[in-house]
């Protein structure tokens, strides 16, 4: 028992080869899938990923059914993982060759149907993401693009967008620059009555409410 757990039953450098050889094979497959293939696991993704992992099991493990290769196996992919993704953070380069560049769906309430061809998106989904963004149609689009890492990413146009905390904040301030002013122009407004009152009460004392002179 002690043997077939901690004995690999291969070459350790045939593990990590087998290991990284099938990680590129399936970086590559979904790249050429499109960045439709990464947008969400629908019922066919899911039966895709549960079979994938199945066909390429042997593939990595080879004739190894030992602890220590099942170790090596998980820590050579989580490391080839790691350096794959700050390899990317620091070439851009890598990253538009290995993940693509972020295709423009919508532009200005225009639906590009070529691209939604060519990336295989359905209506309903990019519906989907327009209503979550609190947009109603497609009109109120400025921009939709599906990213590289397959989200969709919609920004609606200015007219249509939700109020920030700065634009409430804003129009409080507004609010209270107009209450202000109100409140003075009132006030002017007694003012200017009660002159008037007063100017007419002296006119007329001065006409007849005066003694009579000798």
């Amino acid at each position: 028992m002690w043997h077939d757990l901690l004995v690999v039953q291969m070459p350790i450098v045939e593990k990590v080869l087998r290991t990284v050889a099938v990680y590129a094979l399936i970086v590559l497959l979904f790249r050429l899938a499109g960045k439709r293939g990464l947008a969400g696991l629908n019922t066919f993704d899911m039966v895709v990923v549960f079979l994938l992992s199945n066909v390429v099991q042997n593939a990595v493990i080879g004739n190894d059914n030992s602890l220590v290769g099942g170790v090596i196996g998980a820590v050579t992919l989580v490391a080839v993982n790691s350096a794959v993704t700050r390899w990317l953070a620091r070439d851009p380069r890598a990253a538009r060759l290995l993940e693509g560049t972020a295709t423009t769906v919508v532009e200005d309430g225009e639906l590009d149907r070529a691209a939604l061809r060519a990336l295989a998106l359905r209506p309903s989904e990019l519906e989907h993401a327009i209503r979550m963004q609190n947009g109603d149609t497609v009109t109120d689009v400025a921009r939709a693009r599906l990213e590289p890492d397959g989200q969709l990413l919609v920004t609606l146009k200015a007219a249509e967008q939700s109020a920030t905390r700065g634009d409430v904040e804003e129009l409080r301030q507004r609010l209270e620059t107009i209450e202000r002013l109100l409140t003075d122009l009132s006030a002017d407004r007694r003012r200017l009555s009660g002159l008037r009152w007063w100017s007419r009460l002296g006119v007329g004392r001065g006409r007849g409410g005066g003694p009579a002179s000798s």
